[in-house]
């Protein structure tokens, strides 16, 4: 069992790994039955979401009246629509916001707070679960270019002894592998104990305990690998909690900390955040909502709002709003925050599974082939009670980000497939 630090610290910050789990799901269906696919368009952190518990909130049917939109593009009637289905679905409120030459949009529709009444805003912030990994990414390819360190070093020479057991090794295994999951490594919050304890009875108990990332990376490491280093593809959250380690020791600070004095700051990024152990929001920001049970049949939902997410560390922790990520993405990939040359090894990618032929992986970045043929990039990311993608094109002319404030349904990859694939779009990007 991994060492308790806060409170029994079990299992609460796996939470958000947990929904980190939307949409690497979809990935996991490469590998096996426990990847149930979402559908959305980036993988996002796995984990199987499993709970039982007591509170009930019912979201309320959300009318055409509660939708709003502003800015100033024009022809994103699709991506209105799209989010609007959303909320048809069962899911509490919608924020979606996207960039092109024409100028920005933003839609909302639904509700930020059930109980309240109070609606979505553009502004508001939330849990972006995997997305956080691009992030990452981009950090140790920075630290590449500054000769810091090499993406084909082993997971030894930063972590000595750390990556070993039933068959781990972390001499074979290196920081590349880490960053396009062919490290084999297994994926940490798919360990029964831990789901259990994050995800299913233990949710409401465990919610506010806080885990060391090498108390993560024991969990994995009780399993055995899921191929050697380098011969398969497989989703694995440990993977970035690992590459978050590595950053400090390279850097000797903690990644968050690099993250913000390499991305945030200089991007601007003031709606994105680190959060470390603290389980509130920032203001503004809705609550999120779980039914915490991957049975179909559950009606009874969940306020899943705070949480600590240590459980997910540098595999999903950040909270960001739509404005940031657009413009993270869009700075990423137009070549402002790396090298040509580690922008190059960012894009290049290997195939997921012949089941999912649309979806590539990078360094920790997805390529997608939406069904009108064009391609945009990104990542997808989910926690519990929020599911969020944002994506570019790969001339970072036309981007979009949205988050869904519910985990158990509506359809992040139908949202975008509308903003790409409209005819205005599909002609100039």
């Amino acid at each position: 069992m991994p060492v308790r630090r806060a409170r029994t610290v079990r299992t609460a910050r796996a939470a958000r790994t947990a929904r980190t789990v939307r949409t690497a799901r979809a990935a996991r269906a490469a590998r096996s039955a426990r990847t149930a696919p979402s559908a959305s368009v980036a993988l996002v952190g796995a984990l199987a979401a499993a709970a039982v518990a007591a509170a009930t909130l019912v979201p309320p049917a959300v009318s055409a009246a509660s939708a709003a939109e502003t800015g100033t593009g024009t022809g994103h009637a699709g991506t209105r629509a799209a989010i609007e289905a959303a909320v048809r679905a069962g899911v509490p409120g919608v924020v979606a916001g996207a960039r092109d030459r024409r100028g920005g949009w933003d839609g909302t529709t639904g509700l930020a707070n059930t109980a309240t009444g109070r609606e979505r805003l553009p502004q508001d912030r939330f849990r972006v679960g995997s997305i956080t990994k691009t992030f990452v990414a981009t950090v140790l390819l920075q630290l590449e270019a500054e000769g810091k360190l090499g993406l084909d070093d082993t997971v030894d020479t930063w972590l000595p002894g750390l990556v070993r057991g039933n068959g781990h090794d972390g001499r074979r295994t290196t920081v590349r592998q880490l960053l396009n999951h062919t490290s084999g490594i297994y994926n940490y919050t798919g360990d029964s104990d831990f789901a259990e304890q994050v995800f299913g009875p233990g949710f409401f108990e465990h919610r506010y305990d806080t885990w060391q990332a090498r108390e993560l990376v024991a969990v994995a490491m009780r399993h055995k690998p899921e191929f050697a280093p380098g011969t398969g593809w497989s989703y694995s959250n440990t993977n970035y909690i690992l590459a978050g380690m590595v950053i400090e020791e390279v850097t000797g600070r903690p990644y968050g900390r690099e993250v913000e004095r390499r991305i945030l700051h200089p991007l601007k990024l003031t709606a994105t955040s680190v959060p470390g152990t603290v389980a509130g929001m920032p203001s503004p920001s809705g609550r999120a909502y779980s039914k915490l049970s991957p049975d179909p049949a559950a009606d009874t939902v969940h306020d899943v709002t705070e949480l600590n997410p240590s459980a997910a560390g540098a595999a999903g922790e950040m909270i960001s709003s739509t404005s940031d990520l657009q413009r993270f993405y869009r700075a990423l990939l137009g070549g402002k925050l790396l090298p040509a040359r580690q922008l190059k090894q960012m894009t290049e990618t290997v195939p997921i599974s012949p089941e999912l032929p649309q979806h590539r992986y990078g360094l920790g970045l997805t390529r997608t082939t939406l069904s009108c043929g064009k391609e945009v990039w990104g990542h997808g990311g989910g926690i519990h009670g929020s599911s969020s993608e944002a994506v570019t094109t790969r001339d970072a002319r036309h981007s979009l980000a949205l988050n869904l404030n519910a985990d158990w349904t509506g359809d992040p990859a139908a949202v975008v497939d509308a903003e790409f694939c409209r005819p205005s779009a599909r002609a100039t990007g």
